[in-house]
């Protein structure tokens, strides 16, 4: 439990990137876009066309054609609505859309995004970055940027997709509880610049609006401090279950007895006690916001 519309036009860019590379470790992934090549291939050769020839259509080149046919790369939706009109799929391909939706994604991703979209509360803490369903896009971006090794530009764009599908959470109903705390440092460290920093302290404000959001920031001159060891998740749902990941406690793993996550959500209400208050928060957030 850590863990778009890229905007690149059509041209040199486009023609190397026809979609992402499939993971390895993603057994089920993997069958599902190697599923999806072989039927680009039938209907590609039930319309009596060359792989060179469907590239040309396509704007791409005759060797990704062949990786996507071959299941190594993941199409994005824009390549499948082009196949599907090249080979005279009538939508057939296209509507295959939805289940590569999903894969395009990494798998402890979309195993975090499903165990969020389950959860009737989510309790976080971070100490370094802002969370990541609370991130922009361009801050998410940044901070996918600046990772070292650096990341391909291709990856960097599939990660901040994956960051922006999972914050589908805001837009369920009924609505989860969700409580959020940030370190004062965090609000005030300028990642991808300040602009960057200022969009992302609105978009902050924004979402404290929602009556199911609160967000909370722990002062940097607080002398005791339950999260001092690192990052906390908790995902509560409605059988009562509840999984919790703590940095400093049970190796950093992911765990659901009851007597570990017992354990976890006790340091998560420590630390909301010792953050300011909801509406404090919102004051401090507001403060920094017109220092930057």
């Amino acid at each position: 439990m850590s863990m778009v519309d890229d905007g690149t036009e059509r041209g040199n860019e486009a023609v190397d990137e026809p979609g992402w590379e499939v993971d390895p470790d993603d057994e089920s992934g993997a069958a599902v876009v190697a599923a999806v090549g072989r039927q680009i291939k039938m209907w590609r050769e039930a319309a009596g066309l060359r792989v060179g020839e469907l590239g040309s259509m396509l704007g791409y080149g005759e060797d990704l054609i062949y990786k996507v046919e071959g299941g190594s790369r993941i199409p994005r939706p824009e390549f499948m609505d082009a196949v599907d009109v090249a080979v005279g799929a009538g939508g057939k391909l296209a509507a295959m859309k939805p289940d590569i939706a999903e894969v395009r994604y990494p798998k402890k991703i979309r195993e975090l995004a499903k165990l969020e979209a389950q959860a009737v509360e989510l309790l976080a803490y971070g100490n370094s970055t802002v969370h990541g369903l609370l991130q922009t896009a361009e801050y998410a971006r940044a901070l996918f940027t600046m990772r070292q090794p650096a990341y391909p530009q291709d990856e960097i764009e599939r990660g901040v997709a994956a960051r922006m599908a999972r914050q589908s959470i805001f837009e369920r109903s009924p609505a989860p509880t969700l409580g959020f705390v940030l370190e004062e440092v965090v609000l005030r460290r300028p990642l991808g610049g300040k602009m960057v920093l200022r969009r992302q302290l609105e978009h902050l404000l924004l979402i404290g609006e929602a009556r199911n959001v609160t967000v909370q920031v722990m002062p940097t001159d607080r002398e005791e401090h339950a999260g001092i060891s690192g990052q906390i998740q908790v995902l509560k749902f409605k059988n009562g279950t509840v999984v919790g990941r703590s940095e400093g406690a049970f190796g950093g793993r992911p765990v659901w007895d009851p007597k570990q996550t017992r354990i976890i959500e006790l340091r998560t209400g420590m630390i909301r006690a010792q953050a300011l208050t909801p509406g404090e928060s919102t004051a401090f957030i507001e403060q920094v916001l017109g220092e930057t």
